[in-house]
Order: C-alpha cells, then structure tokens, then sequence
C-alpha cells in the first residue's frame, strides 16, 4: 500500500503491526498534515464481528480527547476495508525505553549492569498515564490492554496512551461473558485447563494482543485476575495492569513472569511479587506503597479510581521535586491518611519545625513554649 492514496491520505510507509491492526505513516493531503492509518488485517476484513468490533472500538475512543490519549481523528472505509486516522506521534514507546535502559542482553552479559529508570522521569510518565486513565475512565472506557508497548514517550516529554483496540465501555464489559476463563475458579481448574487445545490457543493469541470470541482480552503478563477469570471487568483493571507497568518501571523486572501463558495467569492470580525495594533498596517507600495498592488481588483493596492513584503519584513527584523525597521516610498514601511516621499533614518532620517555630516566633512563644522576654 506503500506510495497508494488511500481516499484523501497519501501512504507514505509502514510504521508497525499487531493482530488487531497494520499501521502506517501517511499524509492528509486536504490538510497537508502527518497521520497514521490503522487498517484492519485482511484475513479479518471478511468477519462480520471483527468489523462491528473495530468500528465499536474506533468509536469508543473517539470519545476521549485528552491531551495523554492519542486522539482519533476519523473512521473510514475503502473497498470494505475500515481504517482508523490517527494523530502521528514522534518519539519511542515505553517499551523500547525500558529495554534500552536494560543495555545489551538485558544488562546480564559482561558484567553490564542493567541501568533503571530515573525516579524524575518514572513519576512524570506515571502522572500523565494516570490522568489520561482517569480521562477514559470518566468517559466510561476500560483500556484492557495497558503495558509499555501502548504507552508513548513523544519528544517533547508528553506521554500518550495508544492502541484502545481491545477498549470496551464499562457497560459492555459488565455485559460480556464470551471468555474460556470466565469457568476458571481456582488454580486446579488453571491447571486442568492447560490441557485443552482450545484453551491453550486462546492463550497464545492473547500474547498477540489478538481478542476474539473465546479468548480472553489482555496481555497476559499484564492482565488483572479478574480478567484471568473472566470477571466482570471495571476501571480498578486498568489500575492493576499500570501497577505492574509502575512496577517494571521502578525495578526493571515485570512482576509475574513464566515460561508459558497458563503458568503467567496462575502466577497473576496466586503469586505474591517480590517487593520492588528488594530490586532497587534506596526506592521511596511511599511509591512502593503505591504500586503494592496497584497490585492488590483484590480490586477493592486496590485504589477506586485512577484519579485517586494519580494524586498520590502526583504527591510523591512534588515531594521529591521539593527536596523531600527522603527514602527512609514511609509516606502513607491515600485520600484519608496523611501522617509520615506519626507526623501530621505528611509534611517532612524539619518543615513541621521550622513552621512550629515561626509561629511561636509570630505569637511571642519561644520554641520551648514560655513567653520571650
């Protein structure tokens, strides 16, 4: 399609590809501006289900405009075959940033170790992909795919969210029930599951990306458990599947890793990850504690709303931009706990002093509590 014009969209070249889509460079020859035209693969254009389900999607995003979503311009169609118009972003995905930040061979080979990311720059992307969270979910969308290859870092330091290609609105989730999984309620049940052929397909085009009837939709390592269980899936999914993105971020390790999917469910669903500060010692501890409520089994243990979790990493960022990102000092974190070690406001212990003894100052008090002469 290289060189095509496809209605008002010169093709210019190839940007990428996944099971849901190809995507190439092109240019709006009306508005003489950079798109990206997501077309459909061909071996789908013919199935009735996989058309209304990118069109339903395509429109489901249409609905965001946030500036950390990557924003839908239009849905087309030529020779029966949908595209989606996007806006052309410049600059890497999360993804690749963390394996350059790996070095070569993962940092494991001549004695290159492996470097992590810059806590700055970790709370800043962190902060841009919450908000653009909080966006969709107020608009009443479920991504069901978060992980770092839908997460782009353009060049001028904005983060966007791509790829709403297994998106669903809330409501639909609620409604859906079409997933193996959804008969799976214990790890024995896991286990016999591995077995059937059907299953195990599913599985593998879940790696993919790929979402059809019969499979579950989701990466499997960044799945929540309730999308493992084919649960009714609500807002605190995505929240689980960014926790294991803050999580990968922070220690450069994913937090449930296998060798085949199954196994990658089993560990979702039953295995507890190691504490980000065993991989990196000197981490906050106020963002390990934002990334273990991310990680909760439990959805109602984790945060409600990413609008929540955005201001404790919203918090934490300013902190540390402020001086205070003391790692010995275990900020608790939440709309209703505010105290560091016993100390009112979650203000660093020196700055509650030095407050205290202006005041006393203002009132005539010396520190100690008796009037000044």
């Amino acid at each position: 399609m290289i060189g095509e014009t496809v209605s008002h969209y010169r093709i210019r070249r190839e940007l990428g590809g996944g099971g849901m889509g190809v995507v190439y460079e092109a240019e709006d020859v009306r508005l003489g501006r950079r798109v990206a035209l997501k077309f459909l693969p061909e071996r789908l254009s013919d199935e009735p289900e996989a058309l209304e389900r990118f069109q339903r999607e395509a429109r489901a995003t249409g609905r965001l405009n946030h500036p950390s979503i990557c924003t839908l311009y239009d849905i087309e169609e030529v020779d029966g075959r949908p595209f989606i118009v996007m806006e052309r972003l410049e600059g890497q995905s999360l993804k690749e940033r963390l394996v350059a930040l790996r070095g070569p061979a993962g940092g494991d080979e001549a004695g290159v170790a492996p470097k992590q990311m810059p806590y700055a720059e970790l709370l800043d992307i962190a902060v841009q992909v919450a908000d653009g969270l909080e966006a969709a979910h107020s608009h009443g969308v479920i991504h069901r795919d978060i992980k770092p290859a839908n997460i782009f870092l353009t060049r001028r330091g904005h983060v966007k969210i791509l790829d709403f290609g297994l998106a669903k609105l809330a409501s639909e989730a609620a409604r859906s029930h079409a997933t193996p999984a959804a008969e799976v309620k214990s790890a024995e049940a896991m286990k016999t599951a591995a077995h059937d052929a059907a299953f195990a397909q599913a599985a593998i085009e879940d790696i993919s990306g790929l979402t059809a009837n019969g499979t579950i939709a989701g990466t499997v390592a960044y799945m929540s458990p309730e999308q493992v269980r084919g649960d009714e899936l609500d807002e605190r999914s995505d929240l689980f599947s960014f926790g294991t993105v803050l999580y990968e971020m922070a220690t450069g390790e994913k937090p449930f890793t296998a060798t085949t999917a199954v196994r990658a469910m089993m560990a979702v669903l039953e295995t507890k990850p190691v504490p980000p500060s065993t991989l990196r010692p000197e981490m906050p501890a106020a963002l390990e504690t934002v990334i273990a409520k991310a990680l909760e089994k439990k959805r109602e243990l984790r945060y409600p709303s990413a609008a929540e979790m955005r201001a404790d990493l919203a918090r934490l960022k300013r902190e540390r931009a402020d001086g205070d990102g003391d790692t010995s000092q275990r900020h608790e974190v939440g709309a209703n706990s505010q105290q560091v070690h016993g100390q009112e406001g979650g203000q660093h212990p020196q700055r509650q002093a030095d407050r205290r003894e202006k005041q006393h100052n203002q009132n005539g008090i010396a520190p100690t509590g008796h009037r000044s002469e």
